[in-house]
């Protein structure tokens, strides 16, 4: 039994850390309350801030995506319980990120600054947009499951953990990955775009293009339905509608 509390509080800890980095990235990405952001008066060459940077973005797609692989995740749970992988790979994630914020350099120079009152604020309600879009598109999927806690919640209370069946609620009959799109809002969407901003930008955008292809990978060989979504719906950019056959066998 306190094997699977120290697992429980393990799991809470890792969702909690998680939770105030995605609140601390709200900030680092808007350029706002938080005291270091991506904008910034740079601190060193031109060259020396690039790499920097890159290598912190490299640091964060590598443990993001290496850890998701299903060989990797059966290799990691020789060595840790099976329910404490996912919160595992949250606190990971989350710790990569920390380094990013603690360590990313800005560049210098601004390719636009809005400064029209009504432009900011739809820029700035698409920034929003973006977020609440990525919550809304992880509680349908069962947000608790996605960051771990349902895991270690299972293995408390001694029940099994059982995998999610393949849906596809609400926002995922318009793309395939609406969390992906919140995401591309978040990265986009500022009045004011440097430099700085821009190369993380577009850096993140071709991890995402990148990532999307080995998840679809794996989510095939995990759902065999998984190959008629995907011809059926868009990936992120959405259509008036998915084919109707396709949305009401998976309902």
């Amino acid at each position: 039994m306190s094997k699977r509390i120290l697992i429980f509080i393990y799991g809470v800890a890792s969702y909690a850390v998680f939770f105030a980095t995605f609140l601390y990235s709200i900030g680092f990405i808007g350029n706002f309350i938080v005291p270091k952001r991506i904008d910034g008066l740079p601190e060193l060459p031109v060259w020396q801030a690039l790499s920097i940077d890159l290598a912190l973005l490299a640091l964060f797609a590598v443990q993001h995506s290496v850890m998701a692989r299903p060989a990797f995740k059966r290799w990691w749970t020789r060595f840790i319980p099976a329910s404490a992988e996912r919160s595992t790979y949250v606190l990971a994630s989350s710790l990569a990120l920390i380094v990013l914020f603690a360590l990313w350099q800005p560049l210098g120079g601004t390719l636009w600054n809005v400064t029209d009152d009504i432009a900011q604020i739809v820029l700035y309600s698409l920034y929003a947009f973006g977020w609440l879009l990525i919550l809304a598109s992880s509680y349908l999927i069962n947000h608790f499951d996605l960051f771990g806690l349902r895991q270690v919640w299972l293995q408390l209370i001694d029940r099994p953990y059982t995998e999610l069946k393949f849906v596809m609620p609400s926002l995922y009959r318009v793309v395939r990955h609406p969390l992906y799109v919140g995401w591309l809002f978040v990265f986009w969407a500022t009045p004011t775009m440097t430099a700085t901003h821009l190369f993380f930008a577009v850096g993140t955008t071709l991890y995402i293009l990148i990532a999307v292809r080995f998840e679809e990978r794996d989510l095939v060989a995990a759902h065999p339905e998984y190959a008629a979504y995907r011809r059926a719906v868009p990936m992120l950019v959405p259509r008036l509608s998915a084919p109707r056959a396709v949305q009401t066998s998976l309902q």
